[in-house]
């Protein structure tokens, strides 16, 4: 079980930059919930949190716990993580706050929790940072880890509860979801479990039976870039980096640090420059990287497009 407590964040977390910002309340969007509302209440217990409105995040956290979900479009374990937190939290009945953080959208609350890998949650009791898991978690350990919190959260003073503005017509039930086919279930399964490279064979089976699987190309990078960095530390990552600024092997781990952590630019622009400087008999593998890693985002990205335009541009 996980065991969270304040002191495991003490120095990872920055939000400083935060904390002064205008409550201005976020705007409501279909797809994270509605917005909190003035005066301190909310109309759901899911929203959706921008760098803007993060202060008004903060301030809730001191009347119930907050819970931080980090996620990103393109990340598959998130959108499978994302529903599992969502369901526990309305079962809570306004005990808990969940905020949704797109951390391409958000460069600085993604910057301000140091999110080296996503899906990263973190809970926020009366404007503390308390560390909750990273990476896609079955359902159970997701109640446990939200009974800890709570009970944290009581020690803590923090006992309130949210004032729920009445639901949008047609109820709050959601279309049930069609099931993932066998071997989707199946990468997904072992992802639950930490086992990337179980994750990793399922999802080649389903390529080697469909390669024009979308979803099991997305979910192979992914996972592929998820067993990459669980072992990486960032500081050490950089360091040597810094000290070898041809080293391949180092420049493509602190680039997967900084895709697993919304900077996608930053990883982007590593890659690439590196590419430019290499001889030509010595590019491949890092053109294979940028070409998987434009897959993960997608194609119609602007920066996946502006990316490809420049390491078109260094080919010819």
């Amino acid at each position: 079980m996980t065991d969270i407590s304040p002191a495991a964040l003490r120095g990872a977390v920055d939000l400083s930059s935060l904390r002064n910002r205008p409550a201005a309340p976020p705007p409501a969007t279909g797809s994270g919930g509605a917005a909190p509302a003035a005066g301190g209440g909310v109309t759901d217990v899911v929203v959706d949190a921008t760098d803007e409105s993060f202060g008004q995040i903060l301030e809730l956290s001191r009347t119930v716990p907050v819970v931080v979900d980090l996620w990103a479009e393109w990340c598959g374990p998130c959108k499978q993580l994302s529903p599992i937190i969502e369901k526990v939290t309305r079962e809570l009945g306004g005990k808990v706050l969940l905020a949704k953080v797109d951390v391409d959208a958000n460069p600085q609350l993604a910057q301000g929790f140091r999110a080296q890998s996503i899906p990263m949650v973190v809970a926020l009791i009366a404007g503390q940072p308390v560390p909750m898991f990273t990476g896609a978690v079955p359902e159970q350990q997701v109640r446990e880890v939200f009974a800890q919190l709570l009970q944290l959260a009581a020690q803590n003073g923090v006992t309130g509860s949210l004032d729920i503005g009445e639901a949008p017509a047609g109820g709050d039930e959601t279309p049930e979801e069609p099931p993932l086919p066998p071997l989707h279930a199946e990468a997904f399964a072992a992802i639950e479990l930490g086992d990337y490279a179980a994750a990793i064979v399922a999802y080649e089976k389903a390529l080697a039976e469909n390669p024009r699987d979308e979803d099991a190309i997305a979910g192979l990078g992914q996972v592929r870039l998820l067993d990459r960095v669980q072992k990486l530390d960032l500081q050490d990552a950089r360091a040597a980096a810094a000290a070898g600024p041809l080293d391949v092997k180092a420049q493509f781990d602190v680039a997967d640090l900084d895709l697993a952590g919304g900077h996608v630019d930053d990883a982007f622009g590593r890659l690439l420059d590196l590419f430019a400087q290499l001889p030509s008999d010595q590019r491949t593998p890092v053109r294979e990287r940028l070409v998987e890693l434009f897959g993960l985002i997608g194609a119609a990205d602007p920066r996946v497009i502006s990316a490809r335009n420049r390491l078109s541009s260094l080919l010819f």
